[in-house]
């Protein structure tokens, strides 16, 4: 997805948590963050918006920016929440390519930070529709959306968190992601703490296990919320998955 789309992805996102949120309470706990009510969702995506708007004035050498207190107050944190995802969005407004602060070195530029806030956004939107509604919708993201964060949790966040946890993380194996609606498949193969993704050589390529559904249920299982997408063969491959 380009920049522009990303920025609309965060959005439109965004509108959707919060009024989630808001009909869920503060009070509420949060199924897909057992240890989260909806307070703590709130103050943390208001805390990664604030370090991204923080970010964009920063350039690659400098230090990761600082946390500030979270209003107790809901009134007052959704307000502090509205006022830095706005700022959030004018800055990350600029050119895609520009350089700043990162947590993965080497990667960050405005785009990278809008990609990765659509995704952020997205998936704690998903959380607070968990702490809002008995029944979540199954089709809840498109298709595009969908594919694009499968993408990132497995070209950049995997392999990224990956070599954060070696030797902890001792799968081993390949697993093929479908996310039939969308067209796209992925090879995630994990060895000796290395996850990396490679290409489907051939229809007849075999591999260990396999993740597949619609774009939106791959795109929730790799971030370990909830999903109809099918898991089978060498189920605990889905762990060299990254993400939540």
């Amino acid at each position: 997805m380009d920049h522009e789309t990303n920025l609309a992805h965060i959005t439109e996102q965004a509108d959707a948590l919060r009024a989630a949120a808001v009909a869920a309470g503060p009070d509420a706990p949060v199924p897909t963050c057992p240890k989260w009510t909806v307070h703590d969702l709130v103050a943390h995506i208001a805390g990664v918006h604030h370090m991204v708007a923080e970010a964009q004035l920063l350039t690659p050498r400098d230090s990761r920016p600082e946390r500030p207190a979270m209003p107790e107050d809901w009134d007052e944190l959704l307000a502090f929440w509205d006022e830095w995802r706005a700022r959030m969005l004018e800055r990350l407004n600029t050119d895609p390519a520009k350089e700043v602060w990162g947590f993965i070195p080497g990667l960050a530029t405005a785009g990278w930070w809008g990609r990765r806030q659509a995704h952020e956004t997205a998936i704690h939107r998903l959380d607070a529709e968990h702490a809002a509604h008995e029944t979540v919708p199954t089709l809840l993201f498109s298709p595009e959306l969908a594919e694009d964060g499968i993408d990132e949790v497995l070209r950049l966040i995997s392999p990224f968190r990956a070599r954060l946890k070696r030797p902890e993380v001792t799968v081993e194996g390949t697993l093929l992601v479908h996310a039939a609606d969308a067209g796209r498949v992925w090879l995630l193969k994990a060895h000796n703490g290395v996850v990396e993704v490679g290409r489907i050589e051939d229809s007849g390529t075999e591999t260990d296990a396999s993740l597949v559904g619609t774009a939106d249920a791959v795109y929730r299982a790799v971030w370990k919320r909830p999903s109809t997408a099918i898991l089978s063969g060498k189920t605990e491959l889905v762990d060299a998955i990254q993400g939540g």
